[in-house]
């Protein structure tokens, strides 16, 4: 996110998405629960957390809370059933058509090549076009098999609506034949089977495509709710590699995600440390300067201004 972020207005034009709550969307009551709760973004959710029988049901659910419930300040997505079922057609549809003047995007599991971020843009063309809405919908991208991260740089530049790329570590687990060591298959106990982090290439490889492209990229859920610790771990490392936010199934995650998301005093100290004297060596020609000893460049330079504009827009600092 250095540098084509940056240089795009990102954080003017794209709120921070530190934590993503899933939220099922065959449940109206987590719905208005969730409309409160302190996460960045509110995800109602019609693919796994809803049983097929109910299908029909949640969509409706969702249109409804979506037009009924104030949301405040919080993104607000659908995760769609995934391009093979008969179900996620209908769902871009009737979704887009009855509230996506509410919607900052859909999200679109198990994508495996760019043709199906095609053709949800096209969908969502003839459906813009038809409502006449002032807005873009967006779409967001899960990656969750060998295939789609092998396709992921060609996913990457399907649409200029896209936005995100997610890792979904349980399927992706399933696609390649890992090991399953814990009850969800979310990512714990890892550290058990592992020495380092097993998906650290794979998520890698995400956020590389992401940046390079001016994505956000964003980490699978921790499956254990009740493990706060091994959440925070697991936050922590995917937020060292590159990742903006992470997933959340229940609202007692989301104050660790955060906390591990928004950038800490010590990093805005830092940073403004950094950005005070790179800007004073550039007046005098210099391309490099030094802080207590350390040298600091352009590089240095974007990473602490990415931490300055977060952190500004959090609220966390006055705009200069």
């Amino acid at each position: 996110m250095i540098h084509k972020l940056l240089f795009k207005g990102y954080f003017q034009l794209m709120k921070p998405r530190r934590s993503i709550l899933s939220v099922p969307g065959n449940n109206k009551k987590m719905h208005k629960k969730a409309s409160s709760c302190k996460a960045d973004v509110i995800m109602l959710d019609l693919e796994d957390s809803v049983p097929p029988g109910a299908k029909e049901k949640a969509r409706s659910i969702v249109i409804d809370s979506l037009l009924s419930l104030d949301w405040g300040d919080r993104i607000v997505t659908v995760r769609i059933n995934g391009l093979d079922t008969s179900f996620a057609y209908r769902d871009l549809l009737s979704v887009s058509e009855s509230a996506g003047h509410m919607l900052d995007s859909v999200v679109i599991p198990k994508v495996d090549h760019s043709a199906d971020i095609n053709f949800a843009d096209r969908m969502l063309n003839g459906i813009e076009l038809h409502k006449k809405f002032s807005n873009k919908i967006g779409i967001e991208a899960i990656i969750e098999s060998a295939e789609g991260l092998e396709n992921i740089s060609d996913i990457a530049k399907a649409s200029n609506r896209l936005k995100t790329l997610v890792f979904g570590v349980a399927d992706y687990s399933a696609s390649v034949g890992a090991k399953l060591v814990s009850i969800s298959g979310h990512g714990e106990k890892e550290e058990d089977l592992y020495p380092g982090h097993r998906w650290n290439f794979a998520i890698s490889r995400l956020v590389m495509a992401a940046k390079a492209n001016g994505l956000i990229a964003i980490d699978s859920p921790y499956g254990n709710f009740i493990d706060t610790e091994g959440l925070k771990r697991s936050a922590v490392t995917a937020c060292a590699l590159g990742c903006d936010g992470k997933w959340a199934i229940h609202p007692n995650q989301l104050d660790v995600i955060n906390q591990v998301f928004t950038p800490s005093k010590e990093d805005i100290n830092r940073a403004g440390k950094i950005l005070k004297a790179y800007r004073e060596a550039e007046k005098q020609g210099l391309g490099a300067a030094s802080v207590n000893g350390h040298m600091i460049d352009k590089a240095t330079f974007r990473l602490a201004k990415q931490v300055w504009k977060q952190a500004e827009y959090l609220g966390l600092i006055k705009k200069l």
